[in-house]
């Protein structure tokens, strides 16, 4: 059952947050019903932190699952968490034969729902570089974790999250959808079961980025907290631009157009290579930056990475027929996957999956995954490890392309081979107090 809800202390949310690792490691009772069946008063209780764009949808989809209860919102921008609010509170009330409900909670800052001891999970929808800093906090708080990709901002916060969760014994699921599709589930069993021959190349497809023009600072909005939403990243003016969609064009916050959609592409690649729980050994790159204005990241790109196999991935924003997306080339052919499938031989995507082949993790809801594994304490389709390497490949692309020369990495020790330049840049700034501990 829901605890009242009161305006948490500081006292409280350091007790709170000082959880250490005796915090359970199964689902609490309040999450299950007779059996292990959710009933109407015992569902999961979830709370969604960043509720506008992608954080929106997330929220949509966990609504949509009837053992998940969303009992609180929060947004640093009033009107985003008031929306919120009220689409929880409509979904709900449709359930009720009296047609009301008013059991969601809003908060500006997320520590008050870190706090709360009677919520299981958080889903964070927030702008990258907050990622990793509230993911550690609702583990160490003895909560589960839906985290939007890309995990991290830096590889060395990637790291450190997944340290996090292994000894908290908590479970996370990285947002990267694509792995709960069917088809690009089955393009990756044909790749690793040798429907192509031998896996040679690897091409990930990114759309190209843009620039803007430097922007004046203005008055910060009214009901917009932008001191917490710059939280760990350095101080700025404010400029409607820097804000919302346009963040993850700047390097304070994000990794560009390699780590926003990058994201999705290359942790397929890593998939059907199955280097998931590693990565490349060199990395090589150029990109096209802005020469002022606002936006700092990489508008295009093209960076090549070996990988001990021998097998070469090229992620770029070439033009491509298919679009974005992931093309895997063999001696015997290729198959491209995004949400549609393509391949050179069409026979290829008619071949069965014979029973002593290679058979990947079946999901076909992300969302349900997670709460799933919620429930079992299993490892997710999308686990920290999984999505921090994933996630280190586009940081790898991009500290290539800053550096411009080829770099030397072991994925073992996560550290460039000799090279104290490079290896300076596995992390980001940070700004008191929010360092990464």
């Amino acid at each position: 059952m829901r605890l009242q809800n009161k305006r948490v202390s500081r006292r409280v949310f350091l007790k709170a947050a000082a959880i250490t690792v005796a915090a359970p490691s199964i689902v609490p009772g309040r999450a299950l019903g007779r059996d292990g069946a959710a009933s109407p008063s015992n569902r999961i209780t979830l709370a969604c932190i960043g509720v506008n764009g992608m954080g929106t949808a997330d929220m949509n989809a966990f609504l949509a699952l009837g053992d998940v209860q969303v009992v609180a919102v929060c947004d640093v921008e009033t009107q985003h968490r008031l929306r919120a609010k009220e689409r929880v509170e409509a979904h709900y009330a449709a359930e009720k034969a009296s047609g009301a409900y008013h059991g969601c909670d809003a908060y500006n800052d997320f520590r008050e729902i870190i706090a709360r001891t009677d919520i299981d999970a958080v889903c964070i929808g927030t702008p990258d570089h907050w990622h990793v800093p509230i993911s550690m906090a609702a583990a160490k708080s003895g909560k589960d974790v839906y985290c939007e990709k890309p995990l991290s901002r830096c590889i060395g916060e990637g790291r450190r999250l997944c340290e996090t969760f292994k000894r908290y014994g908590r479970v996370f699921q990285t947002g990267t959808q694509l792995r709960s599709t069917r088809n690009v589930r089955y393009a990756c069993e044909l790749v690793r079961n040798g429907r192509i021959g031998k896996l040679h190349t690897i091409r990930t497809f990114v759309p190209a980025g843009g620039s803007i023009a430097p922007q004046p600072e203005m008055p910060v909005p009214k009901g917009f907290d932008y001191d917490l939403w710059l939280g760990p990243a350095p101080w700025a003016p404010y400029t409607e631009k820097r804000c919302h969609f346009s963040f993850r064009y700047i390097s304070d916050y994000a990794g560009g157009v390699m780590t926003d959609l990058g994201a999705h592409d290359n942790d397929i690649a890593q998939w059907g290579n199955n280097t998931e729980y590693t990565g490349p050994v060199e990395i090589e790159g150029k990109g096209e930056f802005p020469k002022d204005g606002l936006y700092d990241t990489a508008m295009k790109l093209k960076v090549h990475y070996r990988y001990a196999n021998g097998i070469e991935l090229i992620c770029s924003t070439d033009p491509n027929p298919q679009g974005t997306g992931v093309r895997f080339e063999g001696s015997d052919g290729w198959i491209y996957v995004r949400g549609e499938m393509d391949a050179s031989n069409p026979a290829i995507l008619n071949s069965d999956i014979g029973p002593n082949e290679v058979h990947l993790y079946e999901s076909n809801n992300h969302q349900r995954n997670f709460i799933d594994c919620m429930r079992s304490r299993k490892e997710t389709i999308a686990s920290a490890e999984i999505g921090h390497r994933s996630s280190s490949i586009c940081h790898l692309g991009n500290i290539a392309m800053k550096l411009g020369r080829k770099l030397r990495w072991n994925p073992d020790t996560e550290e460039f081979v000799n090279d104290p330049e490079a290896n300076r840049l596995l992390w980001a700034p940070v700004r008191a107090p929010w360092i990464v501990a």
